[in-house]
C-alpha cells in the first residue's frame, strides 16, 4: 500500500495575507484531497513579537470561508518540548553547538545561539515544479537554527514539525526554494524522510511585480466583504498559473479536486487578475437559484427598490454584491422610483431636433396608450415601438428620447424593459412632461 499523503499550510500569524498566500493553500488541499490525502494547518507562532491572535483567527476564517477543511491543527509554539529535543541531540551529536556571541544590536550584551555544523557540500532535490535542483551550502556557513534551547527558529522548527506531523509534500512558494537545502541538512541529521517538494513559481500583480499588501493586495477576508463568492475565489485563484488542460474554467469546489494536477502548474511567475476575478464571480452567481439571487441581492437595496422585476436588471449589471452599493450610493437606481431631472436638450437624439423629438414622444404616448395595463409588458411593448421606429429615418429617434425621459441617464437598461417595471400610468405620465 502506498504512503498516504499529507500537506500542510503553515502561514505566521503576523499579518493579513493576500490571495497569493493562500493559493499556495489551496494547491496544498487540492493535491491532498485529489489523492486521498490529509490537509494540516500549522500556525507557526514561533515569532512572540510579531504573531497576533488576530492574525491567526483571520487564517482560520480566511480557510473556512473558501472551504479548505484541514484535518488536523496546532500552532509551532505547542511543539516547543519536541523542538528542544531534536536541538539537544543535535547538539549531543555534534552536528550544532552553542555559540557565545556578542549581540548584534551594539549593547554589547553576550547571547547564546545554537549555530548547525554545515558539512559543506552540494545538495540536490527534486522539485515536482523546477526539476531537479542541486545547491552548494557553503556561504550558508554555520547558520543559526535556534535563539537558545527555548526559541527555535524557522529552519529547525519547520523541519521538526513536518517530520513529527508525517508530512510527505511540501508546496510553497518559490522565495522557499533558498531554504530547502538548510532544511534538508537538517532532516538527515535528525533521521527525517525529505518530503517530495513543489515550489511554486510567484504571483505577480498588474504591474508586474510580485503581488504583496504593500502594492495594494487585499486580505482574503476583504473579498467576502466586497461581496465576491468563496466558490468564485476558490476557482479563480486556482486558475493563477495552472490550468486543467481543458477548455473548463468554471469548476466547483468538487470539480477542482477531481481536475487538479500538479504538474499542470506552469513554470513561469503567474499574474493576478481582478477582472478575470470579476469574471468567475459573475459566472458563478449566474449558477445561483433565484431564491439566492434575490436574496442577496435585495439585501443591499432600499426597500423602494426591492422589486423581484429589478432583479435580472441588477443581476446583469454586477460582478459581486458590492457593486450594487455603488450604483444605489451614486443613484443609478433612483429612476425606478421617483421621476428623474434632466437637460432637454439631452432628449434630443443626435442631428434631430425639438419638433421631431416632440413628435416621436407623442407617438409613443399614442402606441402605449393602446396597450391594456395588464398587458403592458417587455415584450408588448418592444413590438408597439419598434413598429413605429423601424418607419423613422433612425430607430434612435424615437427609442432614445422615451428611454432617456424614463430614466434621466445617459446608460441605462433599454426603454422596454424600463417602462414594464415602472408601469403603464408612471411611463405615460414621464412622456407626457418630456414633451411639456
Amino acid at each position: 500500500m502506498s504512503e498516504k499523503i499529507i500537506t500542510r499550510f503553515a502561514p505566521s500569524p503576523t499579518g493579513f495575507m493576500h490571495l497569493g498566500v493562500y493559493r499556495t493553500a489551496i494547491f496544498s488541499y487540492l493535491y491532498a484531497k485529489k489523492n486521498g490525502g490529509s490537509f494540516v494547518l500549522r500556525i507557526e507562532d514561533t515569532d512572540k513579537e510579531r504573531s497576533k491572535k488576530e492574525y491567526e483567527e483571520n487564517i482560520i476564517k480566511s480557510l473556512a470561508w473558501l472551504g479548505l477543511k484541514y484535518d488536523a491543527f496546532y500552532r509551532q509554539s505547542e511543539h516547543i518540548n519536541k523542538h528542544r529535543k531534536y536541538l539537544e541531540k543535535m547538539i549531543s551529536n555534534g552536528n550544532a553547538y552553542i555559540s557565545k556571541e556578542t549581540a548584534k544590536d551594539g549593547s554589547g550584551v553576550m547571547k547564546e545561539l545554537v549555530r548547525f555544523k554545515n558539512p559543506n557540500i552540494d545538495v540536490t532535490f527534486h522539485d515536482e515544479i523546477k526539476g531537479d535542483v542541486t545547491m552548494n551550502t557553503t556561504d550558508l556557513g554555520d547558520f543559526v537554527i535556534a535563539k537558545n534551547l527555548e526559541e527555535p527558529l524557522f529552519h529547525l522548527a519547520v523541519v521538526v514539525d513536518d517530520f513529527e506531523a508525517g508530512i510527505t509534500h511540501v508546496i510553497r512558494g518559490e522565495d522557499h526554494t533558498s531554504n530547502t537545502p538548510r532544511q534538508i541538512l537538517i532532516q538527515r541529521t535528525i533521521g527525517a524522510p525529505t518530503p517530495v517538494y513543489a515550489h511554486l513559481p510567484l504571483v505577480l500583480g498588474a504591474d508586474k511585480l510580485k503581488l504583496s499588501k504593500r502594492r495594494g493586495a487585499l486580505p482574503v477576508t476583504e473579498y467576502k466583504k466586497l461581496g465576491y463568492l468563496p466558490e468564485a475565489i476558490l476557482n479563480g485563484v486556482s486558475f493563477v498559473g495552472w490550468n486543467p488542460g481543458t477548455e473548463q474554467e468554471i469548476f466547483t469546489h468538487d470539480e477542482l479536486v477531481e481536475a487538479f494536477d500538479l504538474t499542470r502548474v506552469q513554470k513561469s511567475p503567474a499574474v493576478f487578475n481582478q477582472d478575470k476575478l470579476d469574471w468567475f464571480n459573475k459566472e458563478h452567481m449566474k449558477k445561483l437559484s433565484e431564491k439566492e439571487l434575490e436574496q442577496n441581492i435585495f439585501a443591499h437595496l432600499p426597500v423602494e427598490l426591492q422589486k423581484k422585476k429589478l432583479i435580472p436588471i441588477i443581476a446583469d449589471r454586477i460582478s459581486k454584491w458590492s457593486d450594487i452599493d455603488t450604483m444605489v450610493g451614486a443613484g443609478e437606481l433612483d429612476f425606478f422610483y421617483k421621476a428623474p431631472e434632466y437637460d432637454k436638450a439631452k432628449l434630443i437624439f443626435k442631428n434631430s431636433n425639438e419638433e421631431n423629438t416632440k413628435k416621436a414622444l407623442e407617438i409613443a404616448i399614442k402606441v402605449l396608450s393602446d396597450i391594456d395595463a395588464e398587458k403592458f409588458d417587455q415584450e408588448n411593448i418592444k413590438n408597439s415601438l419598434m413598429l413605429v421606429a423601424e418607419n423613422m429615418s433612425s430607430r434612435g429617434e424615437l427609442l432614445h428620447p422615451v428611454r432617456f425621459c424614463l430614466s434621466g441617464l445617459d446608460k441605462s437598461p433599454d426603454p422596454f424593459i424600463i417602462s414594464e417595471i415602472l408601469g403603464k400610468n408612471e411611463t405615460l405620465q414621464r412622456l407626457q412632461k418630456a414633451i411639456r
